[in-house]
Formats: structure tokens, sequence, C-alpha cells
């Protein structure tokens, strides 16, 4: 039975979207430590963001779960199905958020602390709780929430927010918002069989093709700017250079492919290709 529960709150705290989260944090902790590394500041980092995230999560959960009961992607889910408490579900989140916060408070510092609740705020009550049911641009607030943590990796470790925190946001801001994209495009029946006002359904997916290879442009030219600026290597730049081009070659190929799923599927299976990439090489080819 112990087993069984455990296995159902691993389901509610979302894993994948943990780690994919901690993929650019990490790379950004990496970047400002310039090889000198604390790995008890990095870990408190790593424990405290995967608490907060994974209350963030559990606090999705509780608030789509009527949305997921339509939806065939989640209509199986935890709380659609009704296994577990919705109370305790809440008092979990609750405790971890806390902890969380305690570690940045207590063990890391403010700056961090700062920008953990701000994107625990954006992502739970402006995006899940009102953006995403009523607003087409629901994906480029939610972005905002999904691009914070390479800046809590960054600040965790020098402090302050400077340029290279500027980059790191918009850079993944940007990212977000065509891997946002190409998941509704890729669920887009099941998204508009729930009226949920994304902008590809409300748009349409051509429109949304036009912008999606405006973001990547945009994701591209903020990427390089960390070499440019001085902070990465120009391995770095040669490897953000390409596989950023080889995204916006994917992206102008929605133009011709005349299968959106089969298209989608490919942008947003790059997408985590790229930041897996992009993440690594700052790490690596960091300017001491």
């Amino acid at each position: 039975m112990v087993k069984v529960y455990f296995l159902y709150f691993l389901e509610l705290i979302k894993p994948k979207i943990i780690l994919g989260n901690l993929i650019s944090l990490m790379g950004a902790f990496f970047l400002a430590s310039k090889g000198n590394i604390n790995y008890n500041l990095f870990f408190l980092t790593i424990i405290g963001t995967s608490l907060v995230i994974a209350s963030a999560c559990m606090m999705n959960n509780i608030i789509d779960r009527d949305i997921d009961a339509i939806m065939n992607r989640t209509k199986n889910r935890i709380l659609v199905q009704k296994l577990l408490s919705i109370k305790i579900i809440f008092c979990v989140a609750m405790v971890f958020f806390f902890i969380g916060i305690y570690i940045f408070y207590y063990f890391i510092n403010f700056l961090s602390m700062f920008f953990v609740l701000i994107a625990f705020f954006i992502y739970v009550f402006i995006y899940s709780m009102y953006m995403k049911r009523n607003s087409v641009y629901s994906t480029l607030i939610g972005s905002l929430s999904g691009s914070i943590p390479p800046v809590i990796g960054y600040c965790s470790v020098v402090n302050f927010f400077d340029s290279c925190a500027f980059f790191l946001f918009f850079m993944f801001v940007f990212w977000q918002i065509v891997h946002s994209y190409s998941i509704a495009i890729l669920y887009f029946n099941d998204y508009e069989r729930v009226n949920i006002p994304l902008f590809p359904i409300v748009k349409g997916i051509l429109v949304a093709k036009y912008h999606i290879i405006f973001y990547i442009l945009f994701f591209i030219f903020f990427s390089l700017m960390l070499t440019i600026f001085g902070y990465t290597g120009y391995i770095y730049f040669v490897c953000a250079f390409l596989s950023g081009f080889f995204w916006l070659y994917l992206g102008l190929k929605g133009f011709y492919i005349l299968d959106n799923v089969i298209w989608s599927r490919k942008l947003f299976r790059f997408s985590i290709v790229l930041i897996f990439i992009i993440s690594i090489m700052m790490s690596l080819d960091f300017v001491p």
C-alpha cells in the first residue's frame, strides 16, 4: 500500500517537469560557478527548487482536475480517478512549498528565494487559476514561470541579477513558448474539446507557426548573447548557433508538412534535446 501511494504522489509531482527545470537550473548554476563549484550550495538549490516545483505541480493537478477529466491524455490522472484526497494533496503541497522556501531563505540567499516565490505565484495563481482558462496569451504568462529556474540557479551562486541572468531569462522564455505551442498543436483536439483558449486553438495553427518562427529567432539571439557579452566561449556559441538554426529549420518545415501532429512532435522532441545541449555547453564552456 505504501508503494502504491508513493507512486501516486510521484505522478502528482510530475518528475519529468521537475527534471526539465533542473536541467536548465544546473546549466546556469555551473555557468555562474565558473569551475569553482560549491557542492553543498548546489544540492541545496536542487532540493529547494525540486520541492517548490513539486508543490506547484500538485497544486496544478488540483486546479486542473475538471479539465483533466475530459482530455484523453489526462483522463486517468490520480485526482480524476479520485485515488487520493484533495485535502491531503494540498497539505503535502504546502509542506513541500514551505520546506523549499525555508531552504532558500536560510541556506542560499534572499534573491533566489524571491525568484522562487515569483515563479510559484505566476504558475499557480496567475497561469493555472486564471490565464489558462481565460486568455489566448496564457502561454506567454506561463513561460515567465518556466524560464525562472535558470535565473534561480545563476543567482544562487552570484547573489545578484546581471545581464547574464537577463539573457538566460529571455532565452528560456522564448524556448518555453515554442515548446508549449508545439504541445498545444500536438494535442490540438484535446485542448479544443475542453475550450482551453490556447493561441494555436484560437488564432489557428498557421498563425501559430509564424509566431513559432519569430520566437525561435529570438531564442537564438538571446542564446548567442551569452558569448557576445563574454559569459561563454566559442564552442558554446557554435553549438547554440547550429542547434538553434536546426530548430528553426524544423519550424520552417511546418509550412510544408501536411501532418501537423508529426511536425509538432518533432519540434517538441527537439526542443528537449536543444535544452540539454544548451545547458550542458554553458556548464562546460564558461569564461573564467
